[in-house]
C-alpha cells in the first residue's frame, strides 16, 4: 500500500485500523485486548480521535489513557511489542516523515504509561557472579 500524501484524520484513521487488526490477532497482545475491547469499531474511533489529538492538536479526544489502562494485566514487554507492531504499521501506511513522527509520539506515551502504571521491565539475571563484596 502507498502512504497518503496527505497526512489527517482519514491517514489516521487507516493506520489505527490496520494497527488494531494486526492486535487482535497478535498471539502476545490480542488476548489481552480482545479481553478489554468489547466494541472494536468504537474503540478505534476513540484511538483515531486519540492520535489525531496528539498529531494533528485536533483536541477531539476526551479519555483519561493512564485510566484505561490501569485495570488491564500489561507488562513491560506488552509495550515493546506493541511499539514493534505501530513501527511496522506506521512504516506501511505513512509517509517516512510521519511514520517517524507517529513512532516518537508513541515512544514517548508509552514510557509515561509504563512510568504512571509502575510497569517495569523483568531483571534478567546476568550470570556474572558479583566479586569483591566484603562485609
Amino acid at each position: 500500500m502507498n502512504p497518503p500524501d496527505v497526512f489527517d484524520e482519514s491517514a489516521i484513521a487507516a493506520l489505527v485500523d490496520r494497527f488494531y487488526e494486526k492486535v487482535r490477532r497478535d498471539r502476545e497482545l490480542g488476548p489481552i485486548f480482545n479481553a478489554a475491547v468489547h466494541d472494536w469499531d468504537e474503540h478505534k474511533r476513540l484511538l483515531t480521535s486519540f492520535w489525531a489529538s496528539v498529531a494533528l492538536r485536533a483536541s477531539s479526544y476526551r479519555g483519561n489513557p493512564m485510566a484505561a489502562h490501569r485495570s488491564h494485566p500489561i507488562r513491560a514487554e506488552h509495550f515493546d511489542h506493541w511499539l514493534v507492531l505501530w513501527r511496522e504499521t506506521c512504516a506501511e501506511e505513512l509517509d517516512e516523515v510521519h511514520a517517524a513522527q507517529m513512532l516518537e509520539y508513541a515512544q514517548r506515551i508509552g514510557q509515561s504509561l509504563k512510568l504512571g502504571l509502575g510497569v517495569r521491565p523483568r531483571a534478567r539475571p546476568l550470570g556474572v557472579p558479583i566479586a569483591g563484596v566484603s562485609r
